[in-house]
């Protein structure tokens, strides 16, 4: 969804303790479960001198997070480039991949969205 029409020169995943490339913007992605909260405060206290990663977060059920995930999350926001949302998509649970998921009209427009978003458009 970050990628756009890059095919794979924007963004990539990197591997656990791989070194995060010179003027690269980290990304944290989470689902809106308290969990998922938990996990991305847990990061950020390991986070170090590193650039403030920006947080996707993305809906696992067609509601609004839990209370205690978006107090939580409004709190790490000092620590965070910017928080972006992704609505839920049930098409998600339902693809391979990602290129299987941006054939469907709702994930583009969720896509272009989250990238307009992190670009500050």
């Amino acid at each position: 969804m970050l990628d756009g029409e890059a095919d794979g020169r924007r963004a990539r995943v990197l591997a656990p303790g791989e070194a995060l490339p010179y003027g690269a913007q980290p990304v944290l992605v989470a689902e809106t479960t308290v969990y998922g909260a938990h996990c991305v405060e847990a990061l950020l206290q390991r986070w170090g001198s590193l650039p403030k990663p920006w947080l996707v977060w993305v809906a696992d059920a067609p509601v609004r997070p839990a209370a205690d995930a978006r107090y939580l999350v409004r709190a790490l926001e000092g620590r965070l480039a910017g928080v972006a949302r992704v609505p839920y998509l049930p098409v998600l649970r339902a693809v391979a991949g990602p290129d299987e998921a941006l054939e469907h009209k709702d994930v583009q427009a969720a896509a272009a969205k989250l990238r307009r978003t992190m670009e500050g458009k």
